[in-house]
C-alpha cells in the first residue's frame, strides 16, 4: 500500500486538476486514532503475552489480509472471518487442540483478549484505497468483536423433532447451557491481569457435561468491560436468540478474594468505576422501555443446592447484601439480606459495576421473555486470580507463575462443577 505522505501528495494533485473524489479526501481525514484500550498494546507484557502463546502472528496475518481488500464487502468477508478464526483458535488452545504457540499455560484467557485488540486496531488505524466511512469502519469493528467473542458461535445441537414431521435423532436428550465470560480489567493498576471467567469460557465452550438426567452441551461467549457496548445492547442483542432454547444460564465474572458468590439479586444503577477505556458512567442502568424497568432482578439459579455442593477449594455463598435507598428516603443503606418493597437501587449482590449489570441485563431479558418461571438463570462470581507470593508487584513481576496458573485452573474446575450442579437439580426436577 502506498505511504500516507504519497498518497496525500497524489490527492493535492488531483485536487488542483479537479479529479479528486471528496468521499476518497474525506476517508482520509477522519481515520480514528487507537482506543485508550488499543493503546495498551503496545506494552511490554501486552507483546510477551502474545509472543509466549503464538498470538503475535494474529493481528499482522489480519493486516496484510486487510490490505488486499478491495471494497467493503471483501473487508467485512475478512473481519468475520478472521474474527471466527481468533476464536476458534483460542478456544482450541485451552481444550489442548493444535499446538500451544509457545510456553503460556493453556488456561490462560489473555492471549485471545491481546490479540483482538490488535484486530481492531488494525481496523481502525486502516487507510484502503477505498472510501470507508465511518459507520462502516465501526460496523467492520463490531463484526470483529462479536465474531471474536464467541457470539456467533453457539451451536447447540438439534432437538428432536419427532411428532412434528422431522426424522431427526441428533442431539435428542441433550441439555442446553449457555456460559457468558468477560474481558481482563483493571489494566491501568495491573496490566498482567487475567479473567478466570473469560479462561473459564474458552475452557467450557462446546463441551458436554454428564448430569444426573443425561449430557449437557455448554456454549460460552465473551463480553467486554466498557460501558458503553452495554448501552448499546451488545447483552440483550448476543443473548436473547438463545434464552428461548436454552435450558440454563449463567453469566460469570470475577468478583472477591478466597470465594464464589452466586448473587441473589441485581440494581438497575452504575456506579461509575472506570472500564477499559477509562470511561465512567454513574447513572440507572439504561434499557430499553425505561418506564417499565425494574430496580431489581432476581437469580433463578439453584442457589441452595449450589452452596451446599462440593464444588472444589473456595467457599461458595448465596450472597445476599444490596445497597438501596429506601422508600421515601435518600440516603443510601446497605441490606444484608436484599431489598425491601419500593427501594431504589444502588448496588446488587454483584456490586455496581459491569458484573452486576450483565447480570441485570441477563435476567431482565429472561423476564421479559416470560422466562421468570421456568428458566434457571442468574450471575456467578468467581474469587480474584491471584499471583503467587513474591510476584504481585505489577512493576517487577513476571506474566504467570505456578500458583497464578493452579489458582485459575482451581477456578475453572469449579465454575464446571457448579454448573454441573446447577443442571443436576434442573434437570432432575
Amino acid at each position: 500500500m502506498p505511504s500516507l505522505r504519497v498518497r496525500i501528495g497524489v490527492l493535492g494533485l488531483a485536487l488542483m486538476a479537479g479529479l479528486a473524489s471528496p468521499t476518497t479526501a474525506t476517508a482520509a481525514e477522519t481515520v480514528p486514532s487507537p482506543t485508550v484500550e488499543e493503546q495498551r498494546l503496545d506494552k511490554a507484557v501486552p507483546q510477551e503475552i502474545l509472543q509466549r502463546s503464538g498470538f503475535d502472528d494474529v493481528a499482522p496475518e489480519f493486516a496484510r489480509a486487510l490490505d488486499r481488500a478491495r471494497s467493503y464487502a471483501e473487508a467485512r468477508r475478512i473481519a468475520v472471518r478472521e474474527g471466527s478464526a481468533l476464536w476458534r483458535r483460542a478456544v482450541d488452545r485451552a481444550q489442548g487442540r493444535g499446538p500451544a504457540g509457545g510456553d503460556l499455560s493453556r488456561d490462560d484467557d489473555r492471549p485471545l483478549y491481546w490479540a483482538r485488540l490488535g484486530l481492531t486496531k488494525e481496523v481502525r488505524t486502516w487507510e484502503p484505497e477505498f472510501a470507508l466511512s465511518e459507520a462502516r469502519r465501526a460496523s467492520l469493528i463490531d463484526a470483529l468483536e462479536r465474531t471474536s467473542r464467541g457470539q456467533e458461535d453457539v451451536r447447540y445441537p438439534h432437538r428432536s423433532q419427532q411428532g412434528k414431521g422431522v426424522n431427526s435423532s441428533h442431539g435428542k436428550g441433550v441439555k442446553r447451557i449457555l456460559v457468558t465470560g468477560f474481558d481482563p480489567f483493571t489494566l491501568d493498576r495491573d496490566i498482567r491481569i487475567s479473567n478466570p471467567s473469560g479462561a473459564t469460557a474458552l475452557a467450557l465452550d462446546g463441551t458436554v457435561i454428564r448430569t444426573a438426567e443425561g449430557p449437557a452441551r455448554i456454549e460460552t461467549v465473551v463480553f467486554p468491560v466498557r460501558w458503553q457496548d452495554f448501552a448499546d445492547g451488545t447483552v440483550e442483542r448476543t443473548l436473547r436468540p438463545y434464552l428461548k432454547q436454552v435450558d440454563l444460564f449463567t453469566t460469570v465474572s470475577q468478583g472477591r478474594v478466597g470465594r464464589i458468590d452466586v448473587e441473589r439479586t441485581n440494581g438497575a444503577w452504575r456506579g461509575g468505576f472506570p472500564d477499559n477505556d477509562n470511561v465512567s458512567r454513574t447513572e440507572t442502568v439504561p434499557v430499553t422501555d425505561p418506564a417499565s424497568q425494574p430496580q431489581w432482578t432476581t437469580t433463578t439459579l439453584p442457589y441452595t443446592a449450589i452452596v451446599a455442593a462440593d464444588t472444589g477449594r473456595f467457599p461458595v455463598y448465596d450472597h445476599t447484601e444490596v445497597t438501596e435507598i429506601p422508600a421515601g428516603g435518600t440516603t443510601p443503606v446497605v441490606r444484608a439480606d436484599g431489598p425491601t418493597a419500593g427501594s431504589t437501587a444502588r448496588a446488587g449482590g454483584g456490586g455496581d459495576y459491569l458484573s452486576n449489570e450483565i447480570a441485570y441485563r441477563a435476567t431482565l431479558l429472561r423476564d421479559r421473555l416470560g422466562l421468570h418461571d421456568t428458566l434457571p438463570g442468574g450471575h456467578v462470581h468467581t474469587p480474584v486470580l491471584q499471583f503467587g507470593t513474591g510476584n504481585t508487584d505489577p512493576a517487577t513481576g513476571t506474566v504467570t507463575d505456578p500458583t497464578f496458573v493452579q489458582n485459575r485452573l482451581d477456578i475453572i474446575d469449579q465454575v464446571r462443577a457448579i454448573v454441573t450442579v446447577a443442571a443436576d437439580v434442573t434437570f432432575g426436577e
